[in-house]
């Protein structure tokens, strides 16, 4: 695994949480900050669902529906994206995971992260 999220945890339903993604793996990073990377989520018992998306030159896509509540983002210096999630609904309650894919030095690359927790409570 050469990708780390975290930032998840429990907040209430109209709250906001921000999660964040990095290499894990000094040698990765270089990679990293070139790639296209995105956030995914899998609630219990649903299939994984595209969240957001940022191209290494900052152009961003969302699903419709966490538009205009989540924003991604990055920070090539220092090797971090984000994804700030506002207006928080129980509907967004899932495993968050980040995703990156290119073309490296080892070739191409699809790397996930583990996964961080997001619990919205009503």
């Amino acid at each position: 695994v050469q990708l780390q999220a975290f930032g998840g945890g429990l907040v209430q339903a109209g709250g906001f949480l921000s999660l964040s993604c990095t290499s894990s793996r000094s040698t990765f990073s270089t990679d990293f900050s070139a790639a296209f990377t995105a956030w995914y989520r899998q609630a219990p018992g649903k299939q994984r669902e595209w969240v957001a998306s940022i191209t290494r030159f900052g152009s961003t896509m969302y699903a419709d529906s966490v538009k205009d509540r989540f924003t991604i983002s990055r920070d090539n210096a220092k090797n971090m994206v984000y994804l700030q999630m506002n207006s928080l609904t129980p509907e967004d309650t899932a495993g968050y995971y980040c995703n990156a894919k290119g073309v490296g030095g080892s070739g191409v690359f699809d790397e996930w992260g583990q996964g961080t927790q997001v619990t919205v409570s009503s």
